[in-house]
């Protein structure tokens, strides 16, 4: 299956959601600054997504094949124990608003910028997840993205692009030489079928995480991911 490009979907850019987010009031002196910001953004911005349907060829302890596409993570391997097929995706904020951001001069706009991309980059990621949900109907669904844990790091970000193909070119995302994204604000990952819903959040000990979804859970690799020797 070729990968799915959405580049021209319907967004929108809430406003109150934005001055939340900024920890802004309304009334504040600076808000209509701010509110000329967010028609800009809503205006020239183009969130996309690009993802492709796979299907598992083969598992080893450590690996898992994909289309041809060797991923090497044993906890990914185990999260796929169960799964046929699998989605890999990017989203982004996309190219037009990060370039706007870096026109901006004044520090606080370009912080209130980074916010936008933010949220046109959650945009583009529910999107993507309501047409993967049309996909794998009444099966939950869950997510690991390279980078986010040292049992699946950023270096696996070159197969995953390598997998889907042209089509992250197309939605203007491209690897740095650290294996970072460009556009920043973009998200690339496999969404997977899975009856025991995984939050990368569960394996990562970091404290005080601003973005953290469920507890660390200490013991949860030692009983789940670890070899039985």
């Amino acid at each position: 299956m070729d990968a799915i490009v959405f580049d021209d979907f319907t967004w929108r850019l809430d406003s109150e959601e934005v001055f939340q987010k900024v920890r802004m009031d309304p009334a504040d002196e600076e808000a209509q600054t701010l509110h000329r910001l967010i028609e800009t953004a809503w205006q020239m911005g183009r969130p996309k997504t690009v993802f492709r349907e796979c299907f598992i060829e083969g598992r080893t302890d450590d690996t898992v094949v994909v289309d041809g596409v060797t991923f090497r993570s044993r906890v990914l391997r185990v999260n796929l124990e169960h799964a046929q097929q699998v989605f890999a995706y990017v989203a982004t904020c996309g190219t037009e608003l990060e370039n706007w951001a870096r026109s901006l001069d004044d520090m606080l706009e370009q912080y209130w910028a980074d916010r936008i991309m933010e949220l046109a980059l959650r945009q583009a990621l529910h999107h993507l997840n309501e047409q993967i949900s049309q996909l794998v109907p009444h099966s939950k669904t869950s997510v690991m993205n390279p980078g986010s844990l040292h049992a699946w790091p950023i270096s696996e970000q070159k197969p995953l692009f390598g997998l889907i193909g042209p089509g992250t070119g197309r939605i203007g995302v491209t690897l740095t030489e650290s294996l970072l994204m460009t556009p920043a604000k973009s998200v690339s990952g496999i969404r997977f079928a899975t009856e025991v819903r995984f939050e990368s959040c569960q394996l990562c000990p970091r404290k005080d995480c601003p973005n953290r979804r469920v507890p660390y859970d200490r013991e949860l690799y030692q009983t789940k991911y670890a070899k039985v020797s």
